[in-house]
């Protein structure tokens, strides 16, 4: 069983809903993000989204955009983020971590070259933006023969026929992406949000997720009531970039723990 899967089992055997924040690796830095990894956890998450930096991004907000900007100063690169987890997984053996980025740097790299180092190093999903289910094949062959789940978003805009193809390919959990437009965009309509996820239900076997727009203990709460987990970027991504060296890991440990009662 996958470590992704045992945790939503676990999760939802203590009727308790996934907490999963997003950070950008190498924002500010490679060694922060690792701390920063580790208070996560400490702080109640149940999974890490990992962002893979990349100078064009198409679905990130001017936030995310500016840390991705900051860890490409830095020269963070693929393998670096590959290191990292690696490092990460020296202390935690537990919590499932998922690659989130865009199709270049992975295609660069080799989709082959990536996921055996992502296996290798501990890696338990992957959700490329940019890549639809029927542009995924050849990467979704290799993580299925490598163990590692493959993780698709889906959108207001999405067509029942791409949730029913989504739904044949997704392991690990879906991404419903609540709002049309970048990360930290706009303001959620709940009974929106309530219809599509019931909608999505309907097609695929594996949790849904719920994320972009989730800013505040009040949003996530009841996000958390109509999904099964509450994915948490722009506004985490915010903290970091608000906070200075001294005070980084223990402003996110303080808004993780936050989100985390709320949800509760």
């Amino acid at each position: 069983m996958s470590r992704i899967k045992k945790k939503f089992e676990e999760l939802s055997q203590n009727n308790r809903k996934a907490l999963i924040p997003f950070i950008t690796s190498g924002d500010p830095n490679l060694g922060t993000t690792l701390k920063l990894m580790s208070a996560l956890v400490d702080s109640g998450s149940d999974i890490i989204e990992l962002g893979i930096p990349f100078s064009d991004p198409i679905a990130d907000g001017p936030t995310i955009q500016r840390a991705s900007e900051r860890a490409l100063a830095g020269k963070t690169s693929l393998s670096d983020v590959l290191d990292l987890v690696k490092m990460f997984r020296e202390t935690d053996q537990e919590t499932p971590v998922v690659l989130m980025g865009y199709a270049n740097p992975i295609e660069a790299l080799g989709v082959d070259v990536f996921v055996a180092r992502a296996a290798e190093v501990g890696v338990d999903g992957v959700l490329v933006v940019d890549y639809p289910p029927e542009e995924s094949g050849a990467l979704n062959v290799a993580l299925q023969e490598n163990k590692i789940d493959s993780i698709f978003l889906l959108a207001p805009t999405t067509l029942e026929a791409r949730i029913t193809d989504v739904a044949a390919l997704a392991t690990g959990y879906v991404y419903y992406v609540s709002l049309k437009g970048v990360t930290g965009a706009g303001h959620l309509d709940l009974e929106d949000v309530s219809k599509r996820v019931e909608q999505i239900k309907r097609h695929v076997k594996v949790p849904v997720g719920v994320g972009f727009g989730i800013r505040d203990e009040a949003t996530a709460k009841a996000v958390a009531k109509l999904s099964d987990a509450v994915v948490i970027g722009s506004r985490l991504v915010e903290e970091i970039e608000q906070s200075d060296a001294k005070n980084i890991v223990t402003n996110v440990e303080g808004f993780i723990r936050s989100i985390r009662k709320a949800i509760d």
